[in-house]
């Protein structure tokens, strides 16, 4: 028996930016008060992995262990967890559901003041049983594993905060996993125009499986991409969500959006000193401008009802998993998004 023990297990350390992760032996604590250690059978690379391997986020933290879109079970629990045991399994989630706070006992929000996500904090392989969601274990984990970020994230900014209407139209501002999942959103919800934007035309043969019916390549216009939106769609589109954290990108999606009705929705993780400017007249004429957080999904809470989505095929996600590489070539995986191959790449853990 492990619990209550000091484990060791085998890691890929980040020892600085940019350079190549490195197999070494770490040793977990046991998990105290109201947390629990998981064993990860199945990652997928995020872009924020690659993101903070680069050291462009705030504060950059070395060594470091990467890794947060992952699907695992439960090996041992700590004092105080009566929701979780050894042997479920779960999607270990980078913010978190207390179920105490203003944030989560508002139907609005899914803020946890507890849990939020802080990236000064490090990333352990024990979590605080807030952020960890119990999820069906006939669910097969190297596929559903994705869900306990990116995906969701897309997918909720556009069902659970653009909320389009059937036969409306739709930008999605960026063709990365995010934006994919923000179009397949959009497919779901009845959408007919699915306009892409992104500047790498290889992107949109691959958007096509998400419901993107047009595309559009900034750098193939001489005026501001929002003019040219503007005119394809005889004033705008109903709504827009951007997924890229550029700032030019969200300037562009809020001021292509329809007056009137338009909605535009941010996703994309801007850079620490990043801000923008639009004129006052956008929002006056009933444009609005909304942003989200993991889709505004509670994770604890609604996490299962996507995961039994896709059981019951009424969500695809195995078409956003591209590649699979063994743990000991991670590497692989970071080379495979610096390059901006596939859409996903899953590590096999392999215990």
């Amino acid at each position: 028996m492990t619990a209550g023990k000091v484990i060791k297990c085998k890691a890929a350390v980040a020892w600085e930016a940019g350079k190549p992760l490195v197999i070494e032996e770490v040793e977990v604590a046991p998990p105290q008060k109201h947390e629990v250690r998981l064993k990860i059978l199945f990652t997928a690379l995020c872009h924020t992995d690659v993101y903070f391997w680069e050291a462009k986020g705030q504060n950059p933290l070395f060594p470091r262990i990467f890794g947060h879109e992952a699907g695992g079970v439960v090996e041992s629990v700590g004092e105080g967890v009566t929701e979780l045991q050894p042997g479920d399994h779960v999607l270990p989630v980078f913010t978190g559901e207390c179920k105490e706070c203003i944030h989560c006992k508002s139907e609005e929000s899914n803020m946890c003041d507890l849990l939020r996500i802080n990236t000064d904090r490090g990333e352990y392989t024990v979590a605080h049983v807030g952020s960890v969601a119990k999820i069906n274990p006939a669910a097969p984990l190297d596929k559903v594993c994705v869900l306990s970020c990116g995906i969701c994230t897309g997918f909720g900014a556009t069902v659970n905060v653009a909320k389009p209407k059937k036969g409306s139209s739709v930008a999605i501002f960026g063709l990365g996993a995010v934006g994919l999942a923000a179009a397949e959103g959009a497919r779901v919800s009845g959408a007919s125009r699915i306009i892409g934007v992104d500047l790498n035309p290889n992107r949109f043969e691959e958007a096509k499986k998400f419901g993107v019916n047009e595309f559009v390549n900034p750098k193939d216009h001489n005026k501001p991409v929002q003019e040219v939106i503007a005119e394809m769609t005889n004033g705008g589109v109903d709504r827009s969500v951007e997924c890229t954290g550029s700032i030019q990108a969200m300037i562009s999606a809020f001021e292509c959006v329809h007056d009137g009705w338009g909605v535009a929705v941010l996703v994309g993780v801007p850079n620490k000193d990043d801000s923008f400017k639009t004129h006052p007249m956008n929002f006056l004429n009933e444009r609005t401008l909304k942003g989200t957080f993991y889709g505004n999904y509670k994770p604890r809470t609604d996490l299962p009802g996507v995961v039994e989505k896709y059981m019951n095929k009424e969500l695809e996600v195995d078409k956003f998993i591209t590649h699979s590489v063994p743990f000991s070539e991670i590497n692989k995986a970071f080379e495979y998004m610096l390059a901006g191959q596939g859409i996903r790449c899953i590590i096999r853990m392999e215990h």
